[in-house]
This record gives structure tokens, sequence and C-alpha cells, in this order.
């Protein structure tokens, strides 16, 4: 299951692709996410997502939900997914993608940005995964710091193709993923840090 700010991953040739969003497409989406433009301005994410993979490569079947998931109807939505990736933009229902994966024992790929910092990690049903990047669950705020530093339209360029490498990799069961890691990216500094993410005793 894919968000449709991470097409990239259509490209590499996987045969079934599921995407969700509800949201439809506005002048703020025009600085970073690639489907949008001037002339579809209005129109369902997942709609284009749709119809922008169908004119790359028509064999690849692919699947739009125009729906904001929820704790009613993620499962019903994730239940058929090999892999998932969260690019979702609130930590709540960052969370909520992560029980249901638990509890289908799908794994997570986790992509998050705030101003020219990004961040991923991938996480498997036993792991602890985001509670380890953001404590508790519990009284989280709805939105972090991406609501005050905004998206410069770089960040969530490389934070989606990582996110689409960590699905490759899963995939084919090759390569190190970032399990149990946190990729840390400031491209205003030009840094790139892996944090080991482990239980505190």
């Amino acid at each position: 299951m894919l968000p449709v700010k991470n097409i990239t991953v259509f490209r590499m040739g996987i045969g079934q692709l599921m995407i969700a969003d509800k949201d439809i497409i506005g002048d703020s989406n025009l600085n970073r996410q690639i489907l949008s433009k001037e002339t579809n301005l209005g129109q369902s994410k997942a709609e284009v997502a749709v119809k922008r993979v169908k004119e790359i490569n028509s064999s690849i079947e692919i699947t739009g939900h125009s729906v904001f998931i929820n704790s009613d109807n993620v499962e019903k939505i994730i239940e058929d997914a090999e892999v998932v990736v969260d690019a979702l933009d609130n930590l709540p229902s960052r969370f909520m993608l992560q029980k249901a994966c638990r509890d289908l024992k799908i794994p997570l790929v986790h992509g998050a940005i705030a101003g020219f910092n990004g961040q991923l990690t991938t996480i498997f049903p036993e792991d602890k995964g985001l509670e380890l990047i953001y404590g508790s669950n519990k009284d989280l705020p709805e939105h972090g710091s991406e609501v005050t530093l905004g998206a410069p339209s770089m960040i969530p360029a490389i934070i989606a193709s990582l996110e689409a490498q960590e699905v490759v990799k899963i995939l084919l069961k090759r390569g190190k993923l970032f399990r149990n890691r946190l990729l840390y990216i400031d491209i205003e500094e030009g840094t790139m840090e892996v944090l080991k993410l482990v239980v505190s005793e």
C-alpha cells in the first residue's frame, strides 16, 4: 500500500500497487508533490495517481482508494499488502497504521519530513518502531514541526525515493534495511546520520 506522495516504486516493475488518499490536489502541493500541477488542481490525488501510473506502465495492476484511513477501515484497506508505506502527515494516524501493520504482520516503511530534514526507518511487526522515535502514542500532538518548518521540494523527493528502495529490498529479500535504525537527513547542513533504535533499560 502506497500513499500518492510516493509513486517512485512503480517504475521498479512491481506488479500490484494500492494507493490510499482522500485529499485533493491544492496550491500547497505544487512545490513538492510529483503529481501536482496547475491543470489538476482540485482533482482527487488517488485518481490522478492511478491515471499517471497507467500512462507510464499499463501492465501494473493499481487500485486507488479515495479515503482517509482510520481505525475502522485501515485493516480492510491494507490486508492484502506485502509492504505498507507510511507518508502520513500526523502522528496519531502513523501510530494507527503501525498498529494495523502489526496486527496483520505486514512490514511498514516509515518516512517523515520537516523543513530541510527527513527521516526513514523500516518497522517489522515485532519491532518497537515509532515508540522509539516519538515515545508513547498517548497524548500525541496531531502534527509535529513540519507545520512551522514547511516542506521544501527536495526533501520529500529524497525520502520518497529511499522509501521506495526499502520496499524493493523487502520484496526482493536483499540488502540491509533501515530496520531498528533511523536514517536522519539534514540537507541544509549536508549531513546524514544513522541512529540505532534500541529499547532503553
